[in-house]
């Protein structure tokens, strides 16, 4: 256990002073969330053909309201924690690597509908779109990671124990 928390803490400050550094930010952070504007921008015209996307903000071009995916709302973030925490756990990579894939997906997902609810919050009322995007959302994001990475580790120890239970009743290593 302890050295589960070494190995995760590392990783943390790892990621997190390189996320901040300026190529990764320049090459990786300010595309993804522009992406992330777009992509949101995108599903929001199936229902609302005024909705556009420009860089990091997402707006309603008829009424001007809009919101700017900043640092910390683009899920990057929460990605990285679920990334230290996979990796820092004992488990065979095949297994950490369709963790962070599913994991990505899915704290992805999330972040998109974070979004686009907060776009529309921030249009109908700036009180609940404070409380959403600094505590209802923040705590639902990290939830996301959480309930990821516990999946995961369940799924693991069935994969495991799949795998045990095939080299006893075969004797062959898989």
């Amino acid at each position: 256990m302890l050295r589960f928390f070494s190995i995760f803490l590392v990783l943390l400050v790892v990621l997190f002073v390189g996320e901040l550094t300026p190529p990764v930010q320049q090459w990786l952070i300010v595309p993804w969330t522009s992406f992330l504007a777009s992509a949101s921008a995108f599903l929001v015209q199936a229902v609302d053909a005024n909705v556009v996307s420009y860089g990091k903000v997402l707006q309603n071009a008829k009424t001007g309201m809009g919101v700017s995916i900043e640092a910390g709302c683009n899920g990057v973030e929460a990605c990285l924690i679920l990334l230290a925490a996979l990796t820092a756990y004992p488990a065979r990579w095949r297994y950490k690597l369709v963790g962070i894939g599913i994991g990505f997906v899915a704290i992805q997902l999330v972040n998109l509908v974070r979004i686009i609810t907060l776009f529309y919050l921030a249009g109908w009322n700036a009180q609940a779109f404070e409380f959403a995007h600094l505590y209802l959302w923040q705590a639902l994001i990290m939830l996301d990671v959480v309930v990821v990475w516990l999946v995961w580790m369940r799924w693991v120890a069935r994969q495991d124990f799949r795998r045990e239970h095939l080299q006893a009743d075969t004797g062959v290593a898989a």
